[in-house]
């Protein structure tokens, strides 16, 4: 028994100590892609949106640059992941917001909640998602004045532009790849396929 937790541990210490293990190179790439996608972004806004006072640079934008472009083999930065789990999680949370208007102490952890559920159901999980869902509820009149309109502006319009960011950065060397040919996640989602049609 002690033999064996003393293997586990490390086994652990061997995989935290590779996750946090990045090349200087690596560090150089995810500055530049996640300086240019929000750069990007924060010029849309301060360009073209301020007469209608909308919100294009939302903060669960500066979560999901963390994952895009510094952690890029995590199944949780995928495309599928990050442009559908901000998408379903807008849906969630202004459904909730019409539904339960000013209600914020019920309002927000339904929301949050319901969209993690929504994420996992479509296999779109994303964990800066939950933030889109709040900040739908939370985000103050102008958000929620937009209605259905958020999920189009800012958050997919903002989605689709770092994704096409990251692609660019992330695969200007020959060690980064975005999105990941064989991730854990489309390895087990090919793995279930087989188990339940082979």
């Amino acid at each position: 028994m002690k033999g064996r937790l003393h293997r586990q541990l490390r086994v652990y210490r061997y995989v935290f100590y590779r996750e946090t293990l990045v090349d200087p190179r690596e560090h150089f790439w995810s500055f530049l892609g996640a300086f240019v996608g929000i750069f990007t972004i924060a010029v849309i806004q301060s360009l073209s949106l301020p007469t209608l006072e909308n919100v294009f640079l939302i903060g669960s934008f500066g979560a999901s640059s963390v994952l895009v472009y510094g952690a890029i083999q995590s199944p949780l930065a995928q495309p599928r992941n990050l442009i559908g789990g901000h998408v379903v999680s807008a849906v969630v949370g202004v459904t909730v917001a019409q539904i339960l208007p000013d209600i914020i102490w019920l309002t927000a952890p339904l929301a949050v909640a319901s969209s993690i559920v929504c994420m996992q159901i479509t296999r779109t999980l994303h964990p800066p998602g939950g933030a889109t869902a709040l900040i739908a509820v939370a985000g103050g009149t102008k958000i929620v004045s937009l209605g259905y309109w958020y999920v189009l502006s800012p958050v997919l319009s903002g989605c689709l532009i770092l994704f096409v960011v990251a692609l660019v950065f992330n695969n200007i060397t020959k060690k980064r790849h975005y999105p990941v040919k064989n991730s854990r996640l489309r390895r087990s989602r090919r793995r279930h396929l087989r188990k339940r049609f082979g």
